[in-house]
């Protein structure tokens, strides 16, 4: 109960400094200089224009690769003003040559676009970010842009992002809002861009407007170059190397800008496996990272330690879960278990409202987004523990799928699709809880007490049932 009072008050506060936000409507121009480049000739290149370079990490990217890299060699900037690093960790050798070939083809149109390549993959992402930055032609940069495989740019990206750079010497990070390109593909792609429209509408405004201070997206940024080096530059520690640089330059006194006005075209995850996968990563990641800074961020920032560390990382995915999905179920056999009405019903009516409040338009999708969080949350829950104890697989670091969005492109061959195992098709942890679930409720419904949770223990044990067979909203239910 008390978490959930935590949990409460955190949303609401954000969601009052974000609708304040949007009243008024503030943007960050109000409070930081910006200011466009004018009077210099694009063709020509000015010395204007500071030196920038775009770096894209991918792997075993097949389906986007040309996207990205065509997105960042088309962006408005001086040619002789940008590099664009294509940063490929690909183990497959029939991809890491078509990636390589296709910077050769933008090379031979005048980009200056640099292919690089690592023995290995230590590190992951943060390894091979790291390894771009120790390149000479990279330490002449004084911004650097970063996208991920799938994240498309438009091409005036740099012209409005980089004057609040140029113009705020105190200014590390100014960071982009996700759009995506597949959000009414299924019923799961609906409910992810509700979650990705809270984050960004809610937390990452709030966090701008007042302490200057949010997590890095991880893409669609763009970083001062002294920053990323007074903050040490990035570390592979955790999963969520985006995280820990931004708490790191934030301690050292920077200040991150969000522009929510700013949208990058981006791939949603189009199965139910892969989206866990991602919110596992992040999760355990967040958590770990709390483990590990813990005491530096306490001694620093009460707000970072509290606000964004301890309630959204930790507090956030376990009271969800372990709440709703185990005490209020087990509470119907255990007339003893006694529930305040303010703990299983106000609290998670207000935490509704304030999702809704923020996402108008997708007040349909409600039911079905309530449902589809219940289950994340065991995912979220079990990630937390995993990062806060450094259980195994704690920094592990599984890409993402993606599926592309360029059907017309047939030059691109398909992968050949491989026999799924029974464990890999089916989702047993899911299917045991529905099982779980739907025992409680028909206890419920027949020995019904002074309690009657059975309704809603109902719709969650089929919720779980659905995720288990992996049914995310399109005609097919086993994908």
């Amino acid at each position: 109960m008390v978490m959930s009072v935590m949990l409460v008050v955190e949303a609401t506060y954000n969601c009052v400094v974000s609708l304040g936000v949007k009243v008024i409507g503030w943007r960050p121009e109000w409070r930081f200089k910006w200011e466009p480049l004018a009077g210099a000739d694009e063709e020509k290149g000015t010395g204007e224009y500071p030196m920038v370079m775009v770096q894209i990490p991918m792997y075993n990217e097949l389906e986007v690769y040309k996207l990205s890299i065509g997105t960042a060699c088309e962006l408005n900037w001086p040619k002789d003003r940008i590099i664009v690093q294509v940063l490929d960790d690909s183990t497959d050798p029939f991809i890491k040559n078509l990636v390589e070939l296709e910077c050769e083809s933008w090379a031979s149109k005048g980009v200056n676009i640099k292919y690089a390549i690592r023995s290995s993959r230590k590190g992951f992402k943060a390894g091979a970010l790291k390894k771009g930055m120790e390149c000479d032609y990279a330490k002449q940069c004084e911004y650097i842009a970063i996208f991920d495989a799938d994240f498309q740019p438009e091409p005036d990206f740099l012209l409005r992002t980089v004057p609040f750079l140029m113009h705020n010497p105190d200014i590390a990070l100014v960071q982009a809002r996700w759009a995506f390109v597949n959000d009414t593909t299924s019923l799961l792609t609906r409910v992810q861009k509700m979650f990705f429209d809270y984050h960004f509408k809610v937390e990452q405004e709030a966090g701008s407007a007042t302490f200057a201070f949010f997590s890095f997206n991880g893409t669609a940024g763009v970083w001062r170059t002294t920053a990323i080096n007074e903050a040490g530059g990035w570390k592979d520690r955790t999963t969520v190397e985006d995280m820990d640089l931004a708490v790191r330059a934030t301690l050292h006194g920077w200040k991150f800008v969000y522009v929510g006005d700013i949208r990058v075209k981006s791939e949603l995850p189009s199965t139910y496996g892969a989206y866990c996968r991602q919110q596992f990563r992040w999760s355990c990641g967040g958590a770990n990272l709390f483990r590990k800074m813990a005491m530096d961020v306490l001694i620093a920032k009460f707000y970072m330690l509290y606000s964004f560390f301890l309630v959204r990382r930790v507090v956030a995915p376990m009271v969800a879960c372990i709440l709703y999905n185990i005490i209020v179920p087990v509470s119907v056999m255990i007339p003893e278990l006694f529930l305040p009405i303010w703990g299983v019903a106000y609290i998670p009516m207000a935490l509704l409202i304030i999702t809704a409040i923020r996402n108008p338009r997708n007040l349909h999708i409600m039911p079905f987004w309530i449902l589809f969080e219940n289950v994340m949350t065991l995912h979220r829950m079990r990630a937390a523990l995993t990062g806060l104890l450094e259980l195994s697989g704690f920094n592990q670091w599984i890409v993402t799928k993606k599926a592309g969005n360029n059907f017309e492109d047939n030059v691109v061959p398909l992968l050949h699709k491989t026999k799924k195992r029974l464990r890999d098709r089916v989702n047993f942890l899911e299917i045991g809880f529905s099982v779980f679930l739907i025992l409680c409720a028909s206890y419920n419904l027949i020995f019904h007490g002074t309690t009657s949770y059975y309704f809603n223990l109902y719709l969650q044990g089929i919720a779980f049932l659905l995720l288990g067979f992996n049914f995310t909203g399109t005609c097919a239910c086993c994908q």
